[in-house]
């Protein structure tokens, strides 16, 4: 019986060995490859890097107020200019309410309610509501950007009501994230607190069927939680960050710089970023963080 050439038999392997290597790449591609594509990057992207250390972890970044609200702003501090946002973002945003074992949860949801790729969630501190999540005109049009971001990406924006940042806030955050977790089952979920909602973020990372879902925390002129040393997140490794004003009056920087090394020093090589605002006050995190920077660095990093 006539056998196969030589040369069909090696370019039959050499085949062979192509489709393996491709189909091992795809199946055990990590799922975590997504990326969100930029969406007015040059205009959000830090400026210019007064210092760094820790492999880049930890960034000190030039802030000027001038520069950064005066030039920024059409009206300073109320309404940014033009060339920063993007509206048409509103045909995809939704002011509701659901009905949850822990009552009706009012929020707005900008992008997809369903089979989203990715959920963030925002969570404003003392004396905010749903409302300022979604405001395209303040904080520099950063807001904007995050709902941008969301909606051009198959992704989901939530900004909600909630009732206190203790317990009965939890529960409402945790029913509202369950809720869209469900519709969206293979969506990391990140959730960012600004200011006072920190005390939310740091609860969420406490809860263990929740930690399993989460994609990132991003502290936003917050303050810190030694508790978070033990929680299920933090064994999980979800990816943390920190954005602050040197010059935040309301949450010392020095001690949420200490807590950052505290969590590398517990655990070496966790992924944990801080980026110092130098010379921002309290609120400059909100108003100058990059969104695609840091989602795009916890989706490389997360569990």
């Amino acid at each position: 019986m006539a056998g196969r050439p030589e040369g069909g038999v090696k370019a039959h392997k050499r085949f062979v060995l192509v489709v393996v290597a491709i189909l091992t790449v795809f199946f055990t591609a990590p799922s975590h490859a997504f990326e969100l594509a930029p969406f007015k990057d040059h205009l959000f992207a830090y400026p210019r890097i007064l210092q760094q250390s820790e492999g880049g972890d930890y960034r000190v970044v030039d802030y000027q107020e001038m520069r950064d609200i005066n030039g920024r702003d059409a009206v300073p501090e109320r309404r940014v200019q033009g060339r920063y946002v993007s509206t048409e973002i509103r045909r995809l945003q939704r002011d509701l309410a659901i009905r949850t074992s822990a009552g009706n949860i009012r929020h707005f949801a900008v992008g997809a309610t369903e089979n989203a790729r990715v959920i963030t969630v925002y969570l404003h501190g003392q004396g905010g509501n749903r409302h300022q999540g979604v405001n395209d005109f303040t904080f520099g049009g950063n807001f904007n950007r995050i709902k941008n971001l969301m909606g051009r990406n198959g992704g989901l924006y939530l900004s909600p009501d909630f009732s206190d940042f203790a317990e009965r806030g939890e529960r409402e955050i945790s029913a509202l994230v369950a809720y869209y977790a469900a519709r969206s089952p293979r969506a990391p979920i990140f959730i960012a607190c600004g200011s006072m909602g920190g005390a939310l973020c740091w609860r969420l990372a406490r809860s263990e069927p929740f930690a399993g879902r989460l994609g990132g925390l991003l502290l936003l002129g917050s303050f810190w939680d030694d508790s978070f040393l033990n929680s299920p997140a933090f064994h999980n490794r979800v990816p943390v960050f920190f954005g602050h004003g040197s010059h935040d009056s309301v949450f010392p920087v020095e001690k949420q710089e200490a807590f950052f090394r505290a969590i590398g020093e517990k655990a070496p090589g966790y992924p944990a970023r801080f980026v110092r605002f130098e010379t921002g006050t309290h609120g400059t995190p909100i108003r100058m963080t990059d969104w695609r920077d840091t989602l795009n660095w916890m989706l490389s990093r997360r569990p």
